[in-house]
């Protein structure tokens, strides 16, 4: 009998949440993502302190003045590890723009283009990459270019369906909507320490934006992220995609679990709507105030897990 994630597997294509190699060929995921905390903690492994090396030297190479070296130490430290975890995975590896561009759309454009640059001048070729970028209005825009250049993107910190919407209408590749940090605002919100799966407002936002997805015949992949629970990830079974943490791939390797496949649309495609404009985009966001909290905690929580790893980094120079 096949395990949990084994079964899953036939379901949804399974995506490792981490940067730590050894989680990733322990679990023999198709893709894996990273971010700025994820990347802060690898960093501290033994195993990567020789990229870790090779980043600083590359950087001084490239420029005297020490904050610039920072700056491209860690997008080459980024882009190293990136190019590891694409030997271990026959997929892709998401890589993340710097969280403090969300609101600039030029500047995020810009940055993409030099992690691809740096990605194909040591043999990673672009259709192995997505570039994770921040579900803002600048951050959809700037996805909306690149997918023109032929650089698939991976929208993050997504949590609600205008969002989504958005996205799909940017023919964005794939999106990264938070179940577990929806999850975590309602429960703070209505002081209770549970809330019940079938209720549960992080899987039903994924199920909505899935089913509005197939409905409207948009070819954006779904990649359901940020779990707390297994049982969340088995609750969107069928979903395009889950990146879920090494935690809950080990709990689900370890279980023998009958379910179903939740998420599997039938129905017939309807047309699609008008295009959001950018102040509808807005208003929508700003009347929801889950989304528009934990987007802008999102991008503050990457942006100081950057700091400190640029400050791991300077310490080395």
């Amino acid at each position: 009998m096949k395990n949990s994630l084994e079964r899953l597997s036939q379901m949804s294509t399974v995506v490792a949440d981490t940067g730590d190699i050894e989680a990733i060929k322990r679990f023999s995921p198709e893709d894996a993502t990273t971010n700025p905390s994820l990347l802060y903690k690898a960093a501290q492994l033994a195993v990567y302190e020789p990229l870790l090396l090779k980043s600083l030297k590359w950087a001084q190479q490239q420029s005297d003045n020490s904050e610039v070296q920072v700056d491209m130490a860690c997008d080459k430290l980024a882009v190293l590890i990136g190019k590891e975890i694409s030997h271990v995975v026959p997929g892709r590896v998401s890589t993340e723009v710097d969280a403090r561009l969300s609101f600039n759309t030029q500047a995020s454009i810009n940055k993409a283009l030099s992690l691809i640059e740096m990605y194909e001048e040591i043999g990673v070729k672009r259709d192995r990459v997505l570039i994770k970028l921040a579900a803002t209005w600048e951050g959809i825009k700037a996805a909306e270019v690149l997918e023109q250049q032929n650089i698939q993107c991976n929208l993050t910190l997504l949590f609600n369906f205008t969002q989504a919407r958005a996205c799909a209408e940017a023919n964005v590749f794939l999106i990264s909507p938070f179940v577990g940090r929806i999850y975590d605002w309602f429960k703070k919100d209505r002081n209770v320490e549970h809330i019940d799966i079938k209720e549960d407002p992080g899987v039903n936002s994924v199920i909505q934006i899935y089913n509005y997805y197939k409905s409207k015949n948009y070819p954006t992949v779904v990649m359901a992220a940020s779990f707390r629970t297994f049982e969340q990830v088995l609750a969107l079974s069928g979903c395009d995609r889950l990146t879920i943490s090494p935690d809950i791939l080990a709990q689900l390797e370890s279980q023998q679990i009958e379910f179903p496949q939740v998420l599997n649309f039938e129905g017939e495609a309807a047309p699609q709507e008008d295009k959001l404009n950018e102040s509808q985009f807005r208003w929508a966001l700003n009347q929801d105030a889950m989304a528009t909290e934990k987007l802008a905690e999102g991008i503050r929580s990457f942006a100081a897990d950057q700091k400190k790893l640029e400050s791991l980094l300077r310490a080395r120079l």
